[in-house]
Parts: structure tokens; sequence; C-alpha cells
């Protein structure tokens, strides 16, 4: 005996999910538009990729040997030969920073793209599955949520007794994993009600291909929003490490090491050892969050 199968929920589900693909399509074509003429967001981009510019191609950039040492012209000030003035050692201060970019740059980054994605695994589970799935995992964020990021992180450089550039980054991005996941349990608890999952259901599709081919490029405009926020809160977090001793080796050129060394002479005439590394920390987390003010504004228009 033959079984006669229905094709028309199938021709529904897949109907309903080319006019989904359609409309984030359309959408994502609009917001580039809007991005494109927001003078905030274009100067923010423009900071932060002069920085990476500069953490890729630091070594090439610089003008001057940046462990090179001039112990006769210490603390010097800012001159022709030397931009930003000479450091306690009498290394060349610009070139110190310049190269420092990518140390900073690489650890913020690093933390926030694991951050980003264990994050978001753990919010699209608990956000699809909710129930128990959901409240054992969110317990579990709350308990690493409830520590401050660098309160946590001196307690785990102190047992480990490393501060290398991996350590440091593994330490933040875990960090910052509870908070992108309950943005992204918050994104997906709505997603999952949607017809384009629904469909999917349909189609029988298994449960890896619903969360993260259906279901992870509709969250994408939260988590870009919130992957760049966690950028320049992680920006901080890495200099400020660095200032109170417990980042990277003391000797390294990084911004936050920089002013650690230095501060105490802002009293006198010597202060360009310490303004500039400042300046570099700011004027790198004004870019972020530059960007961030431009994509939060379209997001969430």
């Amino acid at each position: 005996m033959s079984v006669t199968i229905d094709p028309a929920p199938v021709v529904v589900a897949d109907s309903l999910r080319k006019r989904a693909a359609a409309e984030i399509k359309a959408q994502r074509r609009e917001r580039l538009a809007v991005l494109r003429h927001k003078p905030a967001f274009l100067v923010g981009l423009f900071v932060t990729m002069f920085w990476l510019l500069c953490a890729l191609f630091g070594t090439s950039i610089a003008p001057q040997n940046p462990d090179s040492l001039d112990i006769g012209h210490k603390l010097q000030g800012p001159t022709a030969a030397h931009w930003f003035g000479l450091d306690q050692l009498g290394r060349d201060v610009f070139s110190r920073v310049i190269v420092g970019t990518r140390v900073i740059l690489f650890i913020a980054l690093g933390a926030t793209i694991l951050g980003s994605v264990l994050g978001t695994i753990v919010g699209l589970v608990a956000g699809y599955f909710k129930g128990m799935v959901d409240d054992v995992l969110m317990r579990i964020a709350d308990v690493f949520m409830a520590m401050p990021v660098i309160v946590f992180s001196l307690l785990v450089i102190a047992i480990t007794q490393s501060r290398s550039l991996l350590v440091v980054m593994f330490i933040i991005g875990i960090v910052y994993t509870p908070i992108i996941a309950r943005t992204v349990r918050a994104t997906v608890l709505g997603e999952s009600e949607l017809d384009y999952v629904a469909a999917a259901r349909l189609r029988t599709e298994k449960t890896p291909h619903i969360l993260f081919v259906e279901i992870l490029p509709n969250i994408l405009p939260p988590l870009l929003v919130e992957f760049t926020v966690r950028l320049g809160y992680a920006i901080f977090a890495v200099a400020t490490l660095s200032f109170l001793g417990a980042g990277v080796a003391i000797d390294s050129p990084d911004w936050g090491s920089q002013v650690a060394a230095h501060y105490k002479y802002l009293s006198g005439l010597n202060w360009s050892a310490t303004v500039f590394p400042a300046a570099a920390i700011a004027t790198l987390a004004i870019g972020v969050n530059l960007m961030v003010d431009g994509l939060v504004e379209v997001f969430e228009r």
C-alpha cells in the first residue's frame, strides 16, 4: 500500500525561509547605507583601523628600535628626532607606542573573540532549549558575572603565576563569556518563536543546523554590537592589568606598562613618556566607542 506525503508543509517552509532571507539581506543593505552616513561611526572606524594597522605593521612603521637604549638622554622631552621623547632608559617613546599597539590589540581582540564564540554557543543553547538547560547555564553564568573582571584576572594570575599573552587573553575571554551569553540568549528567546524556525522544524532540520545556520545569522546585529562593546572594555582591562603589573611582562612596550613605569615623572618636565601612551589608550577606546554608538543607533532603529 503506497503512502502519499503532502508536500504543502515543505513548500510553505521553503517559502518562509526564502522570504526571511530576502528580508535580512534588505535590512543589511539599509543598515550599511545608514552607517556610511554616520560621521561618528566613520571617525571611530578610521581611528580603530589606524591602530589596527600599527598593530599589524608596527615594526616596519616605527622609526627607531623600540628596545634601543640611550641612557645619556633618558627622559628627554619631544624633539625632531624623537617625536614623543625618550623614556627612563632612553628608549624612543613613539616607537614603543607604535609597537605596543600589537600587544594590547592582540590580547583585547583575542579575548573578545574567545568570549563571543563561547558566549554565543552558550546563549544559543540556553535560549533555544529553555527550561532546565537555560536555568543551569544562566546560574553558572551568574557565578562568573559576580566577580569583576580585574579582580578575577588578578586572582587567576596570582594562582597560576603566569603573565603570558595567552593567559591574560584567556582570563578576560572567560569573564566576558557569560555577559555575551546573556545578550545572545535574550535575542534567541524571541527568534526561536518566529516562522523561519518553525519552517526549519517542519523540514526536520537537526538542532545544530537550526542554531547555527538558521538562528545565528539573524542575531548577528546585536552580537556585533556586543562584540564591539566588549572590545572597548577589553582594551581598558588589558591596560589596567599591565598598569598594575599583573598583565604581560614588565619590560613589554604595551601601553599600560609604559604608563605605570613613568607616571611618577608627571610632576616634572618629563611628561611625554606617560602622556602619549595614555593618549593612545584613550584614542583607541574612544574610536571603538564611537563605532559602538553608530552600530547601536543603526541596529536599534
